[in-house]
């Protein structure tokens, strides 16, 4: 029933489809910066960057890479915590018509070669802090140059001096080879270099952006954005959320190498004038300060980062009078969550609501919200003004009535190009459907009622969700069945009261080896060295042998039943 559109209802006086202007992701910014140069773009650590500054230095950038030889086309890995830096390589890479690579700044050593590596980027962009992880990509031959920047060179003077006393003092010098560049030197350089020839940017139909998603399979998969991808969601998420606008402030807390973060958190509010604070780390009391300071006018987040407010004292003593608009996405938002977060609102002068979405990086973030003025228990909202959805019955087309679980199915323009170098995997996600339209596969269980109010289920891919971001269980299994006393491992998710869910890994121990507590926390130490935090299994349970499937692989939803049984106390 996706053709009753029912954003008409419920979004107000908005077209039945948005028209999006022929903008490569930094011509989108160029705009908003010639039409807004005095204004404040980006809030960092005490310090305001006006939109003229921010053009500037994308441009300086912008120049600096294409000296070191970046081109159209070429790939550039970004590993980058929320900060000007990251910002305006972000854009510098698009003015020069390359794709941005956007990774987890706190990847593991392993994990950023295995990145580059499959993207082909030769060039990363991270913190002089995170070196030391680039180091194997470089000694392997990857990676053959790597930006450094520090996070003081944006900085207020008091911030900048306070960080280098304390937190600069801890970092390890970055060592003087010529492959290894400093981000203040290129500044510097690009000053007296020549400005690009005749820009020749990307069309609004190639690749622009590459982020990390688990894909139909579970497997981490490289998703090809493209501009129109990212400029059609900032569009439609000022139709849905906003409006948007010059003197608005959005507090950027969501990672950028995260699409909510990035499509969401920085891209929509820049190039409709807004101004981004952003949010190196979040603490909740760190962040009620920052709304005491800037007094923002939206925030966006997932599940756990609104529990963690609500409990917060400073928050919950902080006016929030200011926020127009608060809105909640990368995970299931409870009741109790969204009931709690919201008493804490109103009692202090915010009339807001925080608004549950849905979405997936194959369409950049998100594409659906509820509308600002309802609330259906455990309902994701209606599609984002043009954007289509519907429920198919699994492994076809049809279009299943309201009310019956199926498949959730997205179609419009946010929809990805595919998966870098997986034409299978691409084919099975994006289909033709008999109305002559591609449709997204989202992989998710759900149904939608006679309002065309979606509501989701269940994951069915496999990916444990913890805090909003997605873990992916085949990851941890590898690193796990590389350790000598491991057999076979399987990992699922289990309940956690802040974080939903935490992985935990069931393993069979090859001949010569015992259970102990001590070998449990050498292979979760052996985890940690390996995998980014947030992946590591939170504890080992041993068995004699894992359950398997009758045809001979291991059964992680038995591993689930368990699981749910013991939560139970039927076990």
């Amino acid at each position: 029933m996706y053709e009753t559109k029912p954003w008409l209802k419920y979004y107000g006086n908005i077209p039945e489809s948005l028209t999006y202007p022929e903008w490569s992701l930094y011509g989108a910014l160029a705009a908003a910066a010639s039409a807004h140069a005095k204004l404040t773009a980006l809030i960092f650590m005490g310090r305001k960057i006006t939109f003229a500054e921010l053009d500037r230095r994308i441009a300086l950038m912008s120049r600096a890479l294409a000296a070191s030889g970046i081109k159209r086309g070429d790939r550039v890995l970004i590993g980058l915590p929320n900060s000007p830096q990251a910002v305006i390589a972000f854009y510098a890479v698009s003015r020069i018509g390359a794709v941005a690579v956007m990774v987890h700044p706190l990847s593991a050593a392993a994990e950023i070669a295995a990145y580059a590596k499959k993207t082909s980027c030769t060039t990363a962009v991270t913190l002089d802090a995170l070196f030391p992880r680039y180091t194997e990509a470089m000694e392997r031959g990857i990676l053959k140059r790597t930006i450094v920047c520090d996070l003081s060179e944006f900085m207020s003077p008091v911030l900048a001096l306070g960080y280098r006393l304390t937190m600069g003092r801890k970092i390890a010098p970055v060592p003087a080879r010529p492959e290894i560049l400093r981000w203040n030197e290129l500044e510097l350089l690009a000053a007296t270099a020549p400005e690009l020839e005749t820009p020749d940017p990307l069309r609004k139909d190639e690749a622009a952006v590459i982020l990390f998603s688990g894909g139909s399979t579970s497997e981490p998969k490289a998703i090809l954005l493209s501009s129109l991808n990212c400029n059609a969601l900032a569009y439609q998420t000022n139709a849905a959320g906003g409006p948007i606008g010059p003197g608005d402030i959005m507090l950027s807390i969501l990672p950028m190498f995260h699409g909510f973060g990035l499509a969401i958190g920085i891209h929509t509010i820049l190039i409709n004038g807004g101004t981004c604070a952003l949010v190196p780390r979040f603490k909740p009391d760190g962040l009620a300060k920052l709304i005491r300071k800037y007094r923002p006018s939206y925030m966006a987040g997932v599940p756990t980062l609104f529990d963690s407010l609500a409990s917060s004292e400073v928050f919950r003593r902080t006016n929030l009078s200011c926020l127009r608009g608060v809105f909640c996405g990368g995970d299931s938002l409870s009741r109790e969550i969204k009931e709690r977060f919201e008493e804490v609102l109103r009692k202090n002068g915010c009339s807001a609501v925080l608004r549950e979405g849905y979405g997936l990086t194959e369409s950049v973030t998100a594409n659906m919200l509820m509308p600002a003025d309802t609330y259906r228990e455990r309902s994701i909202g209606i599609p984002y003004p043009d954007m289509l959805a519907k429920v198919v019955r699994f492994g076809g087309c049809e279009e299943l009535p309201p009310g019956e679980d199926g498949e959730i199915c997205v179609s419009g323009p946010t929809v990805m190009i595919g998966y870098l170098d997986e034409p299978e995997a691409t084919a099975e996600t994006l289909r033709l459907h008999p109305d002559g339209r591609v449709w997204l596969h989202t992989g998710d269980l759900g149904c939608m009622d006679e309002d065309g109010f979606f509501f989701f289920k269940q994951r069915l891919k496999r990916i444990i969700k913890t805090s909003g971001i997605s873990v992916y269980p085949s990851q941890i299994e590898d690193t796990l069945n590389s350790h000598p006393a491991v057999r076979m491992s399987c990992v699922i998710g289990v309940p956690h009261p802040s974080k939903v869910q935490v992985p935990k890994a069931y393993v069979s121990l090859n001949e010569g080896y015992a259970p102990s507590p001590e070998l449990e926390r050498e292979l979760i130490e052996y985890c940690s060295k390996n995998l980014i935090s947030y992946s590591c299994p939170t504890c080992v349970e041993f068995m004699d042998q894992l359950p398997l499937t009758l045809i001979g692989k291991v059964s992680f939803r038995a591993l689930e039943e368990q699981e749910r049984q013991l939560a139970q106390g039927n076990v």
